[in-house]
Order: C-alpha cells, then structure tokens, then sequence
C-alpha cells in the first residue's frame, strides 16, 4: 500500500485538517482572520510565491492569455494600474522583452500606476495618473509609437455598497477604454476588469462599436466568490469616423 505525502497513514479527519485554519487573535476583525485564513489556503497564492509573481492576479492574465493570445513575442503593452507587477511580468515574458527567446520578436512592456512601483526587470515604469491631460501621448512618446495591448487590473476604491463599487469600476473601466481608443494600434487588444452587476452595458456598446469581438470571460484564477470578470476585446476597428478625437489624430 502506498504511504501518503509526508509518511505515515492518513485519517479522514487528518485529511481535513490539512487546511490551515487561522485563530482570531485579539484585536484583529473576524474579517481579517478570514481573508488570511483564505490567504493561506489559495492554491494562487500558494503558486504565486513559489514561481515569483507579485501577486495571485499574474494567473488571471496568464489564463485569459492562454485563451486569446494576444501577449505575443514583439507585443507593445501598456499595463494601467500595474501595480503591484504581475501582470507586468506577465507580459515581460510572454512577449519576449528580455530578448530570452532566440529568434523571437522582442516586445515592449510599459506599466504606468498613480504610486511607486517596484522595478520589474523587462518592464518600463512610471509615475503617471492615466486621466491626465496628455497621458495618452506621453505614453505613445515612452512606447515610441501604438500599443498593440491596453490592459487594465484596476480597481475603484470600495466604498462598502456593492452597487456604488460597481458603477465606479465600470466608469473606470470606461476611461481606461477611451484611453485605448487613443493608443492601440489597429488590430489591437483591450483587456479589463469589471464587476458584474447590470450597470455595465455601455461599456459593451462602446467597446463593440470598436472592436471586432467582445468577450466577457472569468477566468479560473477568480475567486468564485468574486462578481469580477473581465472583458476581452479584439480587432480594435480604430476611432469612428464621428468622432471629434478621430479627426484630431488623422
């Protein structure tokens, strides 16, 4: 009979008691012990640490990447909100902007976030509020030209009523599109977090007056628990030709 991980047998209650159950200590909120005891317990956080990623959030990219392909060798990537650098990481080794892969293309990754961000080896970060006046063509001015991927992991401040959280992340997401309106390439990929909750809808018109496809995926990496998706759109079409900001551009 083969010995379980670790020697020795294994009670059925043994095995329930692998998960690592955390105390409330005192002075810490019963939602605290909670999120740690989750912490401790995420298979993501676990493979995280172990192959060097910031954070659980690297999986999600990696798995909506693995779906769609748009992190390929030679890509031009603007990461909005990069912090803490996974999905930066990411897109450093999935485009080859380390030049690792011979043969390969080599991509550019450009993470911009309203904080410090710790340096990221392949990657180019800035200080930079994305809102900004002129944000757009100063981060054409760093990349040397378009994007070929907008991506965005932000998040809205919670404010604790899930129907505000929602419409703030949906109007965040909203600019981050107008944002790569302005400097994705044609043929290019918009890539962002939302919350599911109804208020979304404008969101979707907009970006499939845009794109060619718009697809709305949550990846195995999202907690189950999480109203989070992500929408994924492709074939960016260019600025209609009614709009004020197309003319300015030509």
């Amino acid at each position: 009979m083969a010995k379980k991980p670790g020697g020795g047998k294994t009670s059925g209650r043994g095995q329930r008691d692998l998960k690592v159950k955390v105390k409330t200590a005192r002075g810490r909120r019963l939602s605290s012990t909670r999120w740690l005891q989750r912490q401790l317990n995420d298979p993501y956080v676990k493979r995280a640490q172990t192959e060097g990623y910031r954070g659980r959030a690297a999986f999600k990219i990696l798995e909506l990447d693995d779906k769609y392909r748009f992190l390929v060798p030679g890509a031009r990537v603007v990461d909005l909100g990069c912090a803490p650098g996974g999905w930066c990481q990411v897109a450093v080794k999935r485009t080859n902007a380390l030049g690792e892969k011979s043969g390969k293309l080599e991509g550019r990754v450009l993470g911009v976030d309203l904080q410090e961000v710790e340096p990221i080896a392949g990657a180019e970060i800035h200080q930079l509020d994305f809102l900004a006046d002129e944000a757009d063509a100063q981060v054409k001015e760093w990349l040397g030209g378009k994007a070929d991927v907008v991506m965005s992991d932000m998040a809205a401040s919670s404010s604790g009523h899930k129907q505000t959280d929602h419409l703030r992340i949906v109007a965040l997401c909203e600019a981050a599109a107008e944002f790569a309106f302005d400097v994705l390439e044609d043929g290019g990929t918009f890539v962002a977090k939302v919350l599911a909750g109804g208020a979304e809808g404008s969101l979707q018109t907009l970006l499939k007056q845009r794109f060619d496809k718009v697809a709305n995926v949550k990846p195995p990496a999202s907690r189950a628990d999480s109203s989070e998706k992500f929408v994924v759109a492709t074939g960016f079409r260019g600025r209609a030709v009614d709009d004020p900001d197309a003319e300015e551009e030509a």
